[in-house]
């Protein structure tokens, strides 16, 4: 059945924003298995509006680091303020869980962490290591905060040697102030390059979200300031206010206009470029790996003919 529910407090959603709700007994399955192992998932403290459907399908984001940000973006619906103790064996318990959900492509995010001296990478590399002790055969793609740019803390990262290094730009410079008042863009692109700098072997990602006032020419130059820095996949989705609290929808971007955007970015030499309404940056994230998996197969087996 399709969702007709306002977002956020906003007028009602134009009809391709209406979601459909899945029926499968996997979704409570899944949410049980997250809360017998004390997981947070950024599907469940972003709301994120495909949280069923991912669910359903006995996949999702983990989110280590604790649910508290250290940071207070205008967008986001995850909790900020003093952030917990880390847990050590936190590791562990992702990789049990991915291990139990049977995941081949496995997303790992957290909250940002500025009070800790690494802000965190040394347990981003833990969590790498025991996905790959589990999982050896998973794709494992991580979405990182900035780390303050701290260059040994992208270091830590790159050694774990993650598939995937993804961090999002998130809007135009223009709106950051509003929009991510503690981030900085030109920042978020150094993250980027540095990290293919450091392995030029791990994929580099970054996504934004559209409808928050930018302009198309706006979101263009991010697409092509991404490129400037060798950023190989890319994924734009509508933003949705979670609140009444937060930052108001200033357009609601049409399907078309999404494809046209896809097309941009691969015209532009993007790898992979996933841009639709209800995009986020880690849904159907399977499908980049799944697509240079077969790659790698058809080549091996025209090497071998």
């Amino acid at each position: 059945m399709a969702t007709s529910l306002k977002w956020g407090g906003h007028r009602r959603l134009p009809p391709w924003l209406h979601k459909r709700i899945p029926s499968s007994g996997d979704i409570e399955a899944t949410r049980q298995l997250l809360f017998g192992l004390h997981l947070n998932t950024v599907c469940q403290s972003a709301l994120c509006p495909n949280q069923g459907e991912c669910f359903a399908r006995r996949t999702a984001t983990f989110m280590i680091l604790g649910n508290t940000c250290t940071r207070n973006c205008r967008f986001c619906a995850v909790e900020h303020g003093r952030p917990q103790a880390v847990e050590q064996d936190e590791p562990e318990r992702v990789a049990e869980a991915a291990r139990r959900l049977g995941l081949k492509h496995v997303v790992v995010t957290s909250v940002t962490r500025d009070d800790l001296p690494d802000g965190g990478a040394g347990h981003f590399a833990a969590t790498i290591g025991a996905l790959r002790a589990a999982l050896p055969e998973a794709y494992i793609e991580v979405l990182t905060p900035d780390f303050r740019g701290d260059e040994e803390a992208l270091t830590i990262v790159a050694r774990a040697k993650p598939d995937i290094f993804n961090h999002n730009v998130e809007t135009v410079p223009r709106l950051y102030e509003k929009v991510r008042p503690q981030a900085d863009y030109r920042r978020s692109l150094q993250v980027l390059k540095k990290i293919k700098e450091l392995d030029p072997a791990i994929y580099t990602k970054s996504g934004l979200m559209v409808g928050l006032g930018e302009t198309t020419a706006e979101v263009l130059q991010v697409m092509a300031d991404l490129r400037s820095v060798d950023c190989d996949i890319l994924t734009i989705g509508q933003y949705l206010r979670p609140s009444a609290g937060h930052l108001e929808i200033k357009e609601f971007v049409t399907p078309d206009t999404f494809a046209w955007y896809a097309e941009k970015g691969r015209e532009m030499g993007f790898l992979y470029v996933a841009s639709a309404p209800f995009v986020r940056s880690s849904y159907h994230a399977a499908e980049f790996s799944e697509k240079v998996a077969g790659e790698k197969q058809e080549s091996v087996s025209e090497a071998r003919v």
